[in-house]
This record gives structure tokens, C-alpha cells and sequence, in this order.
């Protein structure tokens, strides 16, 4: 696990100031490679070229060192990620007279690509980020991962084009900051995060999943393709007891190839369906106890301790659960918010920061259940996908305004608690009788209109899912298959992934999530949605393949996820600063919101008259990161 970085300079600068360039946006992401670092610069009578990267040794650790070159020194790689299935492309080059120098997963891809070009992209099962720079045809190629698990972002101006897996790289490279993206601004006041292509900056990029770019020296121009061809989920012909039996099989599977280390390996362990799933799979492949890793709480309502023990007294595990107060996640709230380099607010962050710190401890690759949600369908929203359209069918429009009305009147909660009210008033402000009632039950900050109150009309966006739409090819997101789709090209890559890339490789820990596997997702989109969720009964195909090996009833319990107490934090310990936040001469030089209704949005959960935790958590998150890098200018 690495992170990488890369120039193209079109001035002519030598090859030493390159190097130097590299090196500075190297040490600014230390964190994700603290074990080596490598640097390739060259210069020619066009251009100066230079790839960078970080290592942090997981696999190979005495010959993985990058950059790697092919055998005539014609074609060059950096490497940020791990190809689970290397072995298996190895044997394959081997077989056709290929030859290696070294045991790494890197140099695989290298020879792969000089053999079979761009096509061998094709064949990585894997988190990745990497380019490769060709000087045989003069030409770069960057690419990222089937889900996006590995963080990819470029830039092109007059002179230069970059890349680097993390944005501060970019932004403290280039000559000036760019301004604020519309786009990335109103994605993040509706998501909370912002999803590829999309930054916080105008002109600076993520690469999507499962896509590279092609950079030609010649023209100086990039194009964008699609490295595996996702066809339409088909529902196939399979009895329910030999989908099950696949699942299990793909399953085991995927724990078993992402298992692979030559450095200490555990799990989270949660007590959730999908954690448990994965550790029970890890401890069945190998014959020594296994490390397993959860956090509780001193305070009862946020502690679920309970369900991660009965797992790992059932497996043996060497477990390793770390108790802490609510307030030792505020700690380090700085430091992790803004190693985002853009706006983020998904209050998980914080927790899975700690837990990643308390783990690095001990091991430094730990499997999670991330993605399990995705691939099989247990996230509550798709509940509340169902029921929109069964409710639209039966409500009259009219009827629902006035639900809504009492509801936001009489359903408003005073302080930071998610109960029923919470839940039900959120799901009838969700309701949509257009077709689009999706994109506001993800939208976790602000849906469309609450937006639209709170921020000037020069930047708010009102079609901003549009080009969503387009890559889904439908324009009603109604079936439990849409709204997975729709969860893998934004939720996954924007949020989960991002969340946890940036908190665990700011530990130097890495994660990898079993359940992200292209052969699970393929074939779970060939179900019928039935087998993923029955009547209410989430994953439950998962559930079944899996029930036998697990206490009766357990994988029924509930889970309340890993969030932190932020609506309580605004107004007690953070509360000075979110003040600071609408001071009226910073809000009107700042020109984005309306400045009487934020104020008074923030001022009624502040005095408890509404909580609105999660508007006002992005609001101070966008605010702190607005502070961090325009105002303070460090």
C-alpha cells in the first residue's frame, strides 16, 4: 500500500528541480508510505516527466521497491494498492516466456501491460491507483480500481499535468489555489462527500472507478476510458438454494485472496452481519487464532461490544476491543477532517480513525466488512425505497404535503437522538412522487430544497444528478438494482471508500474489504431481488449461506453503525467555533449562504429548539476545511 504522485512539465524544467518537485508532494503523504519512498524524473527536448511514490511493505518487502522499469528500461511504474490475483497473472506470463526480477504484485502489472497493453487491465482484481509511462509510444496511462478503494485525482493548465493519490499534493504544487467548484460544493451539501469526477476545486479531477487516462505527449492531451465493460444486471435462471451455495463459495473465496501479506493481518470485528461474516471466513483459512479488533463505549447507548464478543469467543480470536469515552473521538477532529483536503462529513470518520490508530498498534492490514451493504442490499434506505413507491401508489399528493406538514411540526427532535421520529419524519421528507425521491433519501445533508433555502442562488445547483443519471441510463431510480447502482458509483467511491482510505492510511494501516470483488458484485446483480431482500429482511441471501455457522438469531440483531455524537458536540465543546462560523462580516465576504437563514439554521440547534445534526455538521466541516485553506493559508 502506497500512495503515488506524478508531473508533466511542458517549461523544460530539469531533471533535479523535478525531482525535488516529486519529492516535496511525496512527504506530504507520508502517512499512507512511511516505509520507502522512489522517484523517476526526465527530461527531453519537449517535456519533463516524473512519477513519484510512497511504499508502505505489505507484499515483497526486500525487492518490491518502486518505481519498477521493464527489462530495456523503456517503460516505468508507481504503484498505490494490492492485485489479489497477481499469482495467478504471473503464472500465466511465466508460461509465455516472460521473465521477473522481483516477487511484487507492481512488476505483475508491468509486465502484463508491456505484453498485452492496456487490455491486461482487464485481468486485476484489486484496490489500485498506478501509472505507467510508456516512452515506447509516448504515452501515460493512470488507472483506479473496479470500486474505487484507491484514491486517484489529476489536473491539467497550460504547463503541466499531475496526478496524486492525495488532492494536497495537487494544491500545493500548482502556481494558485483554485476557486470552489458549483458542482463538488452542492454534491457535498447534498451527500456529504463528492463523488467522482467531481472536487471541491474548478479543474481539478478523481478519476472514476474502473476507468484509466490515456496521456499523449504529442498533443498533450488526455482521453478517459472505461477499463471493464459493466453490462445491464440480467436476473438468471438459479434455484435459491445454488445461489447460496455460490455466495458462500464467493465469499470464501475473496477473504481467502484478500488474506495475502508478508505483515500482520486481522479484522474489524463490529458484531455486524457483514464483519463477522468476513472474520468467521479469515479464521477458517488458517490454523492459528486470528486477530480481531473492535471499539466500545463507556456510554450504553452507543456501546455494541456485546455482539463483536459472542463472534469472537465463537471464533477464538486473539480480540482486541478498546473502550473509550465519547469525548476521545474529538481529539483528533482537526487533523482528520482536513486530511480530506476537501469537505467531508460523514461522522464515522472519526471512530474508524481511532479504531484504525488502535489497530496499527498491533497488525498492519486489516479485512473489513465494507461493501456488504452494496452488494447485497442491508442499508435501510433501500427500505424506504420500497416504500415510496408503494406509499405514492396509496397517498394522494396532497394528502402527503399535509402528512409532511404535521410531521415537521410535530416530529422535530430537540437533540441529537435517531429514534423512530427521527426516522419517520425523514423518510416522509424523502417521499417523491416524480421519480426522484432517491437522490434526496441519499442526500444526507441537505435534500434539493433545504438547499436551495440556505445557499445563494449564484451557487446552488438544481440539477445536479443529471450526469448520474446519464452513466445509469435511466432517469427513475426505483428498483432495489438502481439504487445499488446508484450506491456503488457515488456512496462507495465518494464516501465509504473514501472515509476509509483517508483515516486508516493516515495510521499507515491498510484496509481491504472482501466483500468489494468484482465476481460477488456480477453475480449478486443476477439475482432476483427477492434472494437479497425478502420481504423486510435485509441481505438475506448473505444471512442464509451463513446461518449454520452462527448462534440462532444472530444475524438478526440490529446494529445502530458507527457514528459519533456531533449534534451534542455543536453544542458544547465545538460550540465557540461553529459561533465563529456565522459571524455576519465572514458569511458576506464568504458571498455562498443566505446569511439570515444559516445563522438561524445553526442558532435553533444550537439553543435545542431543532436538532439538525447533520445539516449542521456539514456546515461545519465545509467551514472548517473553507478556514484550513483560504483563510488561514497553511
Amino acid at each position: 500500500m502506497c500512495g503515488i504522485n506524478g508531473l508533466i512539465d511542458k517549461t523544460k524544467i530539469n531533471k533535479d528541480s523535478m525531482a525535488s518537485v516529486l519529492n516535496a508532494m511525496n512527504n506530504l503523504i507520508i502517512h499512507r508510505g512511511p516505509d520507502e519512498d522512489g522517484v523517476f524524473a526526465e527530461q527531453n527536448d519537449k517535456y519533463t516527466v516524473g512519477m513519484a511514490m510512497r511504499r508502505l511493505s505489505i507484499i515483497d518487502l526486500s525487492s518490491g521497491k518502486q518505481p519498477i522499469f521493464s527489462d530495456d528500461k523503456q517503460i516505468v511504474i508507481v504503484f498505490n494498492g494490492e492485485i489479489y490475483n497477481y499469482k495467478t497473472i504471473k503464472s500465466r506470463l511465466v508460461s509465455e516466456g516472460v521473465t521477473f526480477n522481483t516477487t511484487s504484485d507492481t512488476e505483475v502489472i508491468l509486465k502484463a501491460y508491456e505484453k498485452y497493453g492496456v487490455e491486461s487491465f482487464q485481468w486485476l482484481d484489486g484496490m489500485y491507483g498506478f501509472s505507467i509511462y510508456d516512452k515506447n509510444i509516448n504515452k501515460l496511462f493512470i488507472a483506479r480500481d473496479f470500486f474505487g478503494e484507491k484514491p486517484l485525482y489529476y489536473t491539467q493548465n497550460d504547463n503541466q499535468f499531475l496526478w496524486a493519490s492525495e488532492l494536497k499534493s495537487i494544491i500545493k504544487t500548482i502556481d494558485h489555489k483554485p476557486n470552489i467548484s458549483k458542482k463538488g460544493l452542492n454534491l457535498y451539501f447534498r451527500l456529504t462527500y463528492i463523488p467522482a469526477p467531481h472536487t471541491i476545486y474548478e479543474g481539478i479531477h478523481k478519476l472514476e472507478a474502473n476507468h484509466y487516462l490515456e496521456y499523449d505527449f504529442e498533443s498533450f492531451q488526455y482521453s478517459i476510458h472505461k477499463i471493464n465493460h459493466e453490462p445491464a444486471p440480467k436476473t438468471a435462471d438459479i434455484s435459491f438454494e445454488d445461489a447460496k451455495a455460490k455466495t458462500k463459495e464467493l465469499v470464501y473465496n475473496s477473504v481467502d485472496s484478500r488474506s495475502i501479506a508478508d505483515v500482520g493481518l486481522g479484522t474489524f470485528l463490529s458484531g455486524g452481519v457483514d464483519s463477522s461474516i468476513v472474520s468467521l471466513c479469515l479464521s477458517q483459512a488458517t490454523d492459528k487464532k486470528i486477530d480481531t479488533f473492535s471499539i466500545g463505549f463507556k456510554k450504553a447507548s452507543y456501546d455494541e461490544t456485546d455482539k463483536s464478543r459472542v463472534v469472537a469467543k465463537m471464533l477464538d480470536s486473539n480480540h482486541h476491543e478498546f473502550i473509550i469515552d465519547e469525548d476521545d473521538l474529538k481529539h483528533n477532529i482537526h487533523e482528520i477532517l482536513v486530511n480530506f483536503d476537501e469537505p467531508f462529513s460523514d461522522t464515522a470518520a472519526l471512530p474508524t480513525h481511532l479504531l484504525s490508530e488502535k489497530t496499527r498498534e498491533h497488525v498492519t492490514v486489516a479485512l473489513t466488512g465494507d461493501g456488504g451493504d452494496e452488494v447485497f442490499g442491508g442499508y435501510n434506505k433501500y427500505y424506504i425505497g420500497k416504500m415510496n413507491k408503494r406509499y405514492t401508489s396509496v397517498v394522494p399528493k396532497a394528502l402527503h404535503k399535509t402528512i409532511a406538514k404535521l410531521s415537521n411540526k410535530y416530529l422535530i427532535n430537540k437533540d441529537d437522538t435517531r429514534g423512530k421520529r427521527f426516522q419517520i419524519n425523514k423518510l416522509l421528507n424523502a417521499i417523491n412522487y416524480e421519480g426522484d425521491f432517491y437522490w434526496d433519501i441519499i442526500s444526507l445533508a441537505n435534500t434539493s430544497k433545504l438547499l436551495s433555502e440556505i445557499m445563494q442562488d449564484d451557487y446552488y445547483d438544481s440539477d445536479l444528478f443529471l450526469e448520474y443519471k446519464e452513466v445509469l441510463g435511466k432517469q427513475k431510480i426505483e428498483s432495489l438494482t438502481d439504487f445499488r447502482l446508484v450506491d456503488k458509483i457515488l456512496s462507495l467511491e465518494g464516501g465509504m471508500l473514501a472515509k476509509v482510505d483517508r483515516t486508516s492510511m493516515l495510521t499507515s494501516l491498510e484496509c481491504r474489504a472482501p466483500f468489494l470483488n468484482k465476481s460477488i458484485w456480477e453475480f449478486t446483480n443476477t439475482l432476483p431481488e427477492s434472494y437479497l431482500m425478502k420481504g423486510w429482511n435485509k441481505k438475506y441471501i448473505l444471512k442464509e449461506a451463513f446461518r449454520d455457522q452462527f448462534p440462532q438469531d444472530f444475524l438478526e440483531k440490529g446494529k445502530s453503525g458507527f457514528g459519533s455524537p456531533t449534534g451534542d458536540w455543536l453544542r458544547q465543546s465545538l460550540r465557540k467555533e461553529l459561533e465563529s462560523y456565522i459571524e455576519p462580516e465572514m458569511l458576506k465576504k464568504q458571498g455562498i449562504f443566505k446569511v439570515d437563514v444559516i445563522t438561524k439554521l445553526v442558532q435553533d440547534h444550537l439553543d435545542s429548539k431543532k436538532d439538525s445534526t447533520f445539516r449542521v455538521w456539514s456546515y461545519y466541516c465545509f467551514q472548517k476545511w473553507y478556514k484550513f485553506n483560504f483563510l488561514n493559508e497553511n
